[in-house]
């Protein structure tokens, strides 16, 4: 399945995967629709992107973890054809359970898990009418284990795999396809955001990421795992003992 016309909308497009995401679709002659909280960086990629390949560029401003911010941007996808949609924005913190900051935790709760479930849902609708469409939510490799001290975000991730799987099920004789793709770390700000600059300094480059997932979309796959010894770790993870993979995933989500 390719796309190489019609609307797309990037959540989180204002930097790091998202502005990938964006770069690639336009690239291939897609219009965007782009959303993020950072109003001048999403204005700044819109102007490069109608230069560069000559696709029209929308601009939307929202905080996808405020309910009434989703509004307009729900209303976009019930409105406009949007054959592709990238459900990127998310976030993570890192720290112990007891010493999270409840607010932060709804905050990434609803970004991570509510956002994307209901942008999801406000598109799928005119996929199905017009018997194509393809949604990619971001997952991670954190879906596939719990991680102590990233407890929550794990947990979020894990909830996207789980409904982005169920959604391919059900979408594929429609015609629409989902893909969860489950990157692990990546050289963004994601560890910087997390309050763990230095955590896991072994990344795989945004370019891996955009290319494992458009090969995967192509094919039609439920899930894509960016890069073979992160599909070796995430998968071993179903086999492994728990006590074990707890006490590798805390090491790993601390070690630089």
């Amino acid at each position: 399945m390719t796309y190489t016309s019609g609307w797309a909308m990037v959540t989180g497009a204002s930097s790091g995967l998202g502005r990938a995401f964006a770069t690639k679709l336009a690239a291939d002659g897609m219009s965007l629709v782009l959303v993020a909280r950072s109003g001048g960086l999403l204005q700044d990629l819109a102007d490069e992107l109608r230069e560069a390949y000559g696709v029209e560029a929308h601009v939307i401003v929202a905080d996808l973890a405020d309910a009434d911010a989703r509004g307009p941007v729900i209303a976009e996808l019930e409105t406009r054809d949007i054959e592709v949609l990238i459900n990127n924005a998310g976030f993570a913190t890192s720290g112990d359970f007891a010493d999270e900051n409840p607010a932060r935790i709804a905050e990434m709760v609803s970004l991570n898990c509510l956002a994307l479930t209901m942008l999801s849902r406000a598109v799928v609708p005119g996929m199905i009418a017009r018997g194509r469409g393809a949604i990619v939510n971001v997952a991670s490799t954190a879906a596939f284990q719990p991680i102590p001290t990233m407890g929550t975000y794990a947990a979020t991730k894990a909830f996207v795999l789980r409904l982005s799987m169920a959604m391919w099920h059900e979408l594929r004789p429609s015609g629409v396809t989902v893909l969860a793709l489950c990157p692990g770390a990546t050289e963004t700000d994601f560890w910087k955001v997390a309050g763990n600059p230095d955590g896991f300094r072994r990344r795989r480059t945004i370019d891996d990421v955009v290319t494992t997932c458009f090969d995967a979309l192509a094919k039609g796959s439920p899930v894509a795992i960016d890069g073979v010894l992160n599909a070796v770790l995430a998968r071993s993870a179903a086999v492994v003992p728990a006590r074990i993979t707890l006490a590798v995933a805390r090491f790993i989500a601390r070690r630089p």
